[in-house]
């Protein structure tokens, strides 16, 4: 793995992060005052966050199994990572292929030190201090191009992180320039707060004001235009327990109270 410099030279615990907040939703302790209370308006906002983020988790844990086991992908780049938590990309791909490769990509001081730990002695899986909006320089990091074969497919991930980009950035330009270097048969996987079915976490983002990152949600048109041009796998664009549940899942009763949506695409 990669790792420019000491995490505390840009650690700032006192602007809340995604990473950081999705962290406390999730259960998790790596996060400060600061985040804690972004997430507590959240949770006022949006009384089943903590539940909607939990479901995004278990998605990509099927979505990661999906692609190791059926659709054959060895190689993976997960784009906004976050903090480790139970279940990590590069965990779940390896107990279905040992000889599967992930690429982590993020910027966040706090989940580039914790990442760096839990990679420690782990040959097939890599970190890397980049910035989703530039992804040329995400292709050219040297830890990426020693890790993942230019010439076989891939799967991008890009879950619970599309909605920190604004239109302006282009999401779906990064996309496609992160793809074309890769062969047709590669996938990409989002995740996505949505509000068209849920109009309450339109109002969210007025909570990342502060943050280090602003909120940008989209209905679930603009979503699906994220992934134009690609072959869109069943089931469709769906809320994260719709897609391809394990025998058992529950399906919560109101699914619009999930806020997520979720679509897999194959170029």
């Amino acid at each position: 793995m990669t790792y420019d410099g000491d995490w505390r030279d840009t650690f700032r615990p006192d602007i809340p992060t995604p990473a950081r907040i999705y962290d406390y939703l999730l259960g998790g302790k790596d996060n400060y005052p600061a985040d804690r209370a972004v997430a507590e308006a959240m949770i006022v906002q949006l009384p089943n966050v903590r539940q909607a983020v939990q479901l995004n988790r278990a998605f990509l844990r099927r979505v990661v199994r999906y692609l190791i086991g059926e659709a054959g992908i060895r190689q993976i780049i997960d784009i906004g990572a976050g903090l480790p938590t139970a279940g990590n990309t590069h965990e779940v791909a390896l107990d279905v292929c040992p000889r599967t490769r992930v690429a982590y990509v993020d910027n966040d001081p706090v989940v580039l030190a914790h990442a760096r730990d839990m990679l420690h002695g782990v040959t097939s899986a890599a970190v890397i201090n980049q910035d989703m909006l530039q992804p040329e320089k995400i292709l050219a990091d040297p830890a990426v191009r020693e890790l993942i074969d230019f010439g076989e497919p891939v799967a991008l991930l890009f879950l619970s992180i599309l909605h920190f980009i604004a239109d302006e950035d282009d999401p779906a330009g990064v996309i496609a320039q992160l793809l074309a270097s890769f062969p047709p048969g590669s996938y990409v996987a989002i995740s996505h707060a949505a509000y068209d079915t849920a109009p309450e976490v339109k109002e969210v983002e007025e909570v990342f004001d502060e943050a280090s990152s602003q909120g940008h949600v989209r209905t679930r048109a603009e979503i699906a235009r994220l992934v134009a041009g690609m072959k869109i796998l069943e089931p469709g664009l769906v809320y994260p327990q719709e897609w391809r549940p394990d025998p058992g899942d529950t399906i919560p009763e109101n699914a619009r109270e999930t806020y997520y949506c979720v679509v897999v695409a194959r170029n």
